[in-house]
């Protein structure tokens, strides 16, 4: 009889309402992986103080995609369709953990030992590893791990930014972006999460990831985009340029419509759907510009299917390995 193994979905997560919106910011900023507040001990009461500044500012954003987040919705129909696809492969049970909201990894971990699973595969929703996030929720899911009476196996799966699939779902959805311009000129910008330059100074992968993922998807369109990066936070020196500045920049010679590919992005939250379609939108509009976004991949089939091959090598990899 074939043994059961538990597929973990790593993800941030987000506040489903807007009384979530303090607490959440709170457990983000405490995370010493993302930003360090001072000496250890005062991370956290720094952390309290800057969520309750921004909590006021982010209720608004929520308030404006619906009051909340939907990513732990959107990652539970992942988990939904994946289990799905995987059925027909062998006998498998996906959980979701999430970073800084719930369900954390401690109860995703409690759900596969009811099950009695103990072998379990870590697959981040982060195409391009950083320690801020897949190095971030990893380091979590192994406190858990030695925190739990079960003894896990786990396998990681630490980042996935050139996976053929993955590339053909986004040039997919780019190519369904560039038809509702008509056949007008159009310029590609792939919009990724910032990160203070610093990690990347420090040997992080993360710029490389990117880079791969858009080399791979001009491979297939014949087409340059531009990188720029969103979602500055803090008095630190960012990746750079950031994304208003490129689209102040493209308004100022002469371009008229711009394509934004959510590069670092496999599901809607916040970022896309607030940052992109109302605030990036309503900038590129007043300088006289269309930005349309490209579809996040959410639940498309194809992208589903690609994770789904993700972990299919993962373990086939180990079997080799044996």
């Amino acid at each position: 009889m074939q043994k059961k193994i538990g597929i973990i979905l790593l993800n941030l997560g987000g506040p489903e309402k807007l009384e979530d919106v303090t607490p959440f910011l709170y457990n983000l900023f405490s995370d010493r992986d993302i930003i360090q507040l001072g000496p250890a001990w005062l991370q956290k009461p720094l952390a309290w103080l800057i969520a309750h500044r921004r909590a006021a500012g982010s209720k608004k954003a929520y308030a404006r995609i619906g009051g909340g987040s939907p990513l732990i919705r959107i990652t539970r129909e992942q988990g939904a369709a994946l289990q799905k696809a995987l059925r027909a492969t062998g006998d498998f049970r996906i959980v979701t953990a999430m970073r800084y909201w719930y369900p954390r990894a401690a109860a995703a971990l409690e759900e596969l030992a009811g099950e009695g699973i103990s072998d379990i595969v870590a697959l981040p929703l982060y195409p391009h590893y950083s320690c801020a996030t897949t190095g971030s929720s990893l380091s979590d899911l192994k406190e858990a791990i030695a925190a739990s009476s079960t003894r896990f196996h786990l396998q990681e799966i630490r980042s996935w930014p050139d996976h053929p699939s993955y590339i053909s779902c986004l040039t997919e959805h780019i190519r369904r972006g560039l038809l509702s311009f008509a056949g007008e000129e159009v310029q590609i910008v792939y919009s990724a999460h910032s990160l203070p330059a610093s990690f990347i100074d420090q040997g992080d992968p993360y710029l490389e990831h990117l880079r791969q993922t858009i080399q791979g998807i001009e491979a297939q369109t014949g087409r340059e985009g531009l990188l720029c990066f969103q979602s500055r936070s803090g008095p630190v020196r960012w990746l750079s340029p950031s994304t208003p500045e490129t689209i102040g920049k493209l308004a100022q010679s002469g371009c008229k419509n711009i394509l934004m590919v959510p590069i670092s992005f496999v599901s809607d939250h916040v970022e896309t759907l607030y940052e992109i379609n109302v605030l990036y939108k309503q900038m590129a509009r007043d300088l006289g510009m269309r930005l349309e976004s490209s579809a996040s991949l959410n639940t498309d089939p194809v992208f589903i299917n690609c994770l789904k091959d993700i972990i299919l090598e993962k373990l086939e990899e180990r079997q080799n390995s044996t």
